[in-house]
């Protein structure tokens, strides 16, 4: 969003949502109401560290052309009065319900969270309501991020919560209620025995958030702790999903696989909404890093840091997620340039807000799209490797991201904001997130020898 201290930028992002000025981080309370589509966001407005957190607040009725409302709720109450954490939105009978976690810090330095309640009959006035329930016993005060939504089959509200155990375990807590107000803990989401599926546990879960396609149910968290495996969780944190066989009677994980959802650089703490046509939206954090390399960010010196994933649908296909630009991007593009893929070419948009689409006849040979820099997308077809590098802005190195197809590349749409890029192969089966800060204009070069051809559009709102 081109305004505020993004609009001075020399790394501007234009049809992300930003923050103003300040940090922005986890997307809160997606919901539809009275016709707009509503993102909040963790929002810190006093400057670019994870301290003094309000909700910021967009509306939209595309989610493509956004207004900036002011911050949704800020800390005022002895629950809430040193941060307001993530959180989820409802609608019911004309009315937004904004659940989310108060944090609050003691004079000897004590630490806790209640998960709270606000009511807006307009979604621009919110009036708090105050905690929901008591903490739970068994847990640390690290309980957090409630995920709301109905059960058609149950006729209740389920409520999920991210957890860590007094013995310091990732998990989540489930609630059920007829009232959106009073609330009855059921216990875990998952038995200690369905967790002994997984490969890997962590010491935390953030943001968790469960949902059906169809007949399949999914369900997403950002675990912490959780060490590398492969190509597989090299950032700092992660944002997985695991697929669930059954929730009235006991959740069951169909399998022990944590998969990816984005195996990109930046990418954490997804959440879900249905729209008004029956489709599942995501959004994501494009931010969490190491905290050395996050201050490094250049744009930290410009008062700003991080935004939103573009709007992506979620879909199955062969059992598994996956994850496409919402259709309403396509208006986003003007000017468009048609180039054949059988020999190597290069191309300098006018502007650096750019879909790139790559369509193959055949499944793809080995070829690299240089970007800007050392940002750069290769594929191997002997391995189906794709990769992402880019230049390490601390380390002042190249790095890298990788992951190995489940079938030959056939089609790739890259999207690119200023300083930010989005990939999305096999439409939408793998998909990858980075931020990027290169010195020189965008500069598209591609290097190979296939058939088919790629559409460059220039994107402007």
């Amino acid at each position: 969003m081109l305004d505020g201290n993004v609009e001075k930028s020399s790394y501007p992002v234009t049809y992300h949502v930003t923050p103003v000025k300040g940090l922005l981080n986890d997307p809160n309370g997606l919901v539809v109401f009275k016709g707009e589509y509503h993102v909040f966001y963790q929002w810190n407005p006093t400057g670019t560290t994870h301290e003094n957190k309000v909700w910021g607040h967009v509306v939209s009725d595309d989610m493509v052309h956004w207004q900036r409302l002011p911050a949704a709720l800020v800390p005022s109450e002895d629950y809430d009065k040193d941060g307001i954490y993530s959180g989820s939105a409802v609608v019911h009978e004309e009315t937004m319900y904004v659940f989310y976690t108060g944090n609050v810090i003691e004079k000897d330095g004590t630490r806790k969270s209640y998960q709270c309640l606000a009511l807006s009959e307009d979604g621009r006035h919110f009036v708090k309501q105050g905690p929901i329930f008591p903490h739970p016993a068994g847990y640390s005060r690290h309980v957090r991020d409630p995920k709301v939504w109905f059960d058609d089959e149950q006729s209740k509200w389920y409520l999920l919560l991210g957890a860590q155990t007094d013995d310091g375990k990732g998990t989540a807590l489930l609630y059920s209620s007829r009232t959106l107000r009073d609330w009855q803990l059921l216990g875990e989401f998952f038995s200690e025995e369905e967790l002994k599926k997984l490969s890997q546990r962590g010491f935390m879960w953030e943001c968790p958030d469960f949902f059906y396609i169809g007949e399949a149910a999914f369900f997403l968290y950002s675990p912490q702790g959780i060490e590398e495996e492969g190509d597989c969780y090299q950032n700092i944190y992660q944002s997985v999903y695991l697929k669930v066989e059954s929730l009235a009677a006991g959740a069951v994980i169909a399998d022990s696989l944590m998969y990816e959802l984005d195996w990109g650089f930046e990418f954490y703490a997804p959440q879900t909404f249905l729209t008004t046509d029956g489709r599942r939206m995501l959004y994501g954090w494009m931010g969490v890093m190491p905290p050395a390399k996050e201050q490094a960010v250049p744009t930290v010196k410009e008062g700003w840091l991080h935004h939103l994933s573009i709007p992506r649908q979620l879909d199955t296909r062969d059992g598994l997620l996956i994850q496409q630009p919402a259709a309403e991007l396509k208006q986003l593009r003007a000017a468009h340039k048609q180039v054949d893929l059988s020999d190597s070419w290069r191309y300098c948009p006018s502007i650096s807000t750019v879909e790139l689409v790559f369509c193959f006849d055949s499944e793809a040979e080995d070829m690299t799209v240089r970007l800007q820099g050392e940002t750069a997308i290769t594929y191997s077809r002997d391995s189906r490797q794709l990769s992402l590098s880019r230049r390490d802005w601390l380390a002042q190195r190249t790095e890298y991201r990788n992951t190995t197809l489940d079938r030959p590349l056939t089609e790739l749409r890259v999207f690119l904001d200023g300083s930010s890029l989005e990939l999305f192969a096999n439409h939408g089966e793998s998909v990858a997130s980075a931020r990027f800060f290169e010195d020189g204009e965008l500069e598209i070069v591609y290097e190979g020898c296939n058939k088919g051809n790629a559409v460059i559009h220039e994107l402007k709102l």
